[in-house]
């Protein structure tokens, strides 16, 4: 099985992209997960949609070729990086990969909210994009305090409820893909 992840921060030790290299190396026995590089991607401009750059050729293809996408970003200002939109919007034009597709969501933040109000404006986004999402109840990954839960030295998520919290949403989004 061959899944995505769209990390929604450019920083170098992000907690979400912490986050993903630790589903990354707890499932790896399960499926492949290839973290794509969102600052690849140049702006998306209309004008050219169909005659995109190689990175956004590329970058649709992979999305298009995996079983599924995990989604995961900060919050900025009660919102969704630019970068991740960014990216959203490419996969939503011409050929529209992600129709259909099995999406997760998650994030993490250092507030106490976690990424609440960004999940609720993907969700509505994702909603618009027609994908497969699991039901928000008992599925949200919304990890708050991110500076207590990542160990500083590994960079991978350490808080042992909160790892099994996450590893019951990532079975149930490989049930999701294999339906």
């Amino acid at each position: 099985m061959k899944i995505v992840a769209l990390v929604g921060s450019l920083r170098k030790d992000s907690y979400n992209k912490q986050l993903a290299f630790t589903i990354q190396d707890r499932f790896a026995a399960k499926f492949e997960l290839e973290v794509l590089d969102l600052g690849l991607l140049p702006y998306f401009n209309q004008d050219e949609e169909f005659n995109p750059a190689e990175s956004v050729v590329e970058f649709k293809q992979k999305v298009n070729e995996a079983d599924g996408v995990i989604i995961i970003t900060p919050e900025y200002n009660w919102s969704i990086p630019g970068v991740l939109k960014n990216a959203l919007d490419w996969l939503s034009r011409v050929d529209k990969v992600l129709i259909g597709k099995p999406v997760m969501t998650a994030g993490a933040a250092t507030g106490l909210m976690g990424t609440l109000r960004a999940q609720l404006q993907l969700r509505q986004i994702l909603t618009a994009l027609q994908v497969k999402l699991l039901s928000p109840v008992g599925n949200e990954i919304l990890i708050n305090q991110a500076m207590t839960k990542f160990d500083v030295n590994s960079g991978r998520l350490t808080d042992e409820a909160t790892v099994k919290f996450v590893d019951e949403v990532v079975e149930r989004f490989i049930n999701l893909i294999n339906e």
